[in-house]
């Protein structure tokens, strides 16, 4: 398997694995079937594999609620992190079976109905997706939305949760399913779903209540912040070529107000290899292989470790001909801060929805004291 995607399974497991350190929690299980629609590109061969498959699905989470009083857990009304499994039921010859694990998140919408019957919430998965059947020019050249088998896997959307007795749920939910490889192998228009769920959850052990009131925050005042990054990964920018190094060095200065947010302005150096094999009728200069960004950063908060990286980047400089096809880009993500002040994670960069590469990202966060 890719060393891309290993990492991807070890940050999955590293941001469920931060749950432990909780002194207190609730385990819940819960199994859901899926249905919907893939979505066309609006292309010929497009419309043919929409037309082609029915998506139907089987899903199996194990999580644990957050309960114990601490700030983030009172911030985000008690949400429950974990692990889940995603089985694909019957094989398509288009797209083959695809399968999922990922690390999730679900965080209720409203702290006055944590008590009631009917709860609404939000989640998020993210992990890697495997045993899909890729672009073949012989034998799948149909499938022009996935160029590999292993990709990774996002998951974004709303349920609804009711509750029939202390221990079970009835579960639903709505939400958008992709799959994509961040252009490390192309074809890469990416997989995207919209399935309807269906399930029940049930919580093990004993029984651990929601706090009926909720814990007063300490306040938090202002501080600012210096990132220092490294990125890396790979580009494949034609079919059935070579795949390239892309990486980059980037820096920002963030400002911290409260617990949730973290905001500013930075700068990005990207880099990309391989210039020389793709067009040899251009001069090996360092501007013809790099590009140059000022940056928007936004940080959102989850947990004392895990953030959601957003970005919005204008080019100082860029270069056609390494695929930065628009004057902006942005950047999304998810980032795990250790102890020591260092910070992993991975991102995609993309140029309108288009991905230009996966940001496997290592940095360093420097606290700067005001005066």
């Amino acid at each position: 398997m890719n060393s891309n995607y290993l990492a991807t399974i070890l940050l999955s497991f590293l941001l469920c694995g931060s749950v432990y350190s909780q002194t207190k929690f609730q385990r819940v299980v819960s199994v859901h079937y899926e249905n919907g629609p893939l979505l066309s590109n609006g292309t010929e061969w497009g419309d043919e594999i929409k037309n082609a498959i029915e998506y139907k699905a089987l899903d199996f989470r194990l999580g644990w609620r957050k309960i114990s009083g601490r700030t983030y857990d009172v911030i985000y009304r008690y949400p429950t992190f974990g692990l889940g499994l995603n089985f694909t039921i019957p094989y398509f010859e288009e797209i083959g079976q695809p399968y999922a694990v990922y690390g999730y998140m679900d965080i209720p919408l409203s702290i006055k109905r944590l008590h009631k019957s009917l709860q609404f919430a939000y989640f998020t998965q993210f992990g890697v997706g495997f045993n899909l059947k890729p672009y073949d020019p012989e034998n799948n050249p149909v499938n022009q939305y996935i160029g590999s088998k292993v990709n990774a896997f996002v998951h974004l959307g709303f349920q609804a949760n009711y509750r029939i007795s202390p221990r079970m749920n009835l579960e639903s939910s709505i939400g958008l399913k992709h799959f994509s490889n961040g252009a490390s192998k192309k074809p890469n228009s990416g997989i995207n779903l919209i399935p309807l769920s269906i399930g029940v959850k049930y919580r093990l052990g004993d029984l651990q209540e929601v706090p009926v009131r909720t814990s007063e925050i300490p306040h938090k005042g202002r501080k600012d912040f210096w990132n220092f990054m490294v990125y890396t990964g790979v580009k494949n920018y034609d079919i059935g070529l070579p795949t390239y190094f892309r990486g980059g060095l980037g820096v920002n200065y963030l400002i911290e107000p409260g617990y949730k947010y973290r905001f500013g302005l930075g700068l990005d150096l990207f880099y990309a290899q391989g210039l020389y094999s793709r067009h040899p009728e251009l001069p090996q200069t360092f501007r013809n292989q790099t590009s140059l960004a000022v940056v928007g950063s936004w940080e959102w908060q989850l947990t004392e470790k895990i953030y959601v990286p957003i970005g919005f980047g204008a080019y100082l400089y860029r270069n056609e001909h390494n695929q930065e096809i628009t004057w902006f880009y942005e950047r999304i993500g998810v980032r795990y801060r250790f102890d020591n002040q260092l910070f992993a994670g991975m991102q995609i960069k993309a140029h309108k929805a288009k991905a230009d590469f996966f940001e496997f990202t290592l940095g360093y966060t420097l606290e700067h004291k005001r005066r």
